[in-house]
């Protein structure tokens, strides 16, 4: 059983929204740094957003700041990514994880998804 399970992707015009989530099962949200990252399929996966598990603080990659909100409800173990102001560079297939780096400025480490949610912004 995957470790996290992934929803709310789909298809959005330039300047839309989505409202991504993530439900993690039978872990203690203390434990780990959890977070989200993304694929196009053939690339690199790019860390863009995570919570630290020492100070609670959260953290974007610069190309999605301030576009994009990282939530998390402990009382249900999901996780939120709210993005606003979609852009065709967007496009990607986007996975909940675990983050072994999660600080200002260096994101990585990641380990432990699930199998993605895609999410495609049409121009």
């Amino acid at each position: 059983q995957l470790p996290f399970i992934e929803s709310g992707g789909g298809l959005v015009q330039n300047g839309g929204s989505l409202r991504l989530s993530c439900v993690f099962g039978g872990m203690r949200k203390d434990d780990f740094n959890i977070g989200w990252f993304r694929q196009v399929p053939g690339k690199d996966r790019i860390p863009i957003s995570c919570i630290s598990r020492t100070n609670g603080n959260i953290y974007y990659e610069k190309s999605i700041k301030g576009r994009f909100t990282l939530t998390r409800d402990d009382a249900k173990n999901e996780l939120h990514l709210q993005m606003n102001s979609l852009k065709p560079e967007d496009t990607a297939v986007y996975f909940c994880a675990k983050f072994g780096r999660c600080r200002d400025e260096d994101l990585g480490g990641l380990s432990s998804w699930g199998q993605g949610t895609h999410v495609t912004v049409s121009p």
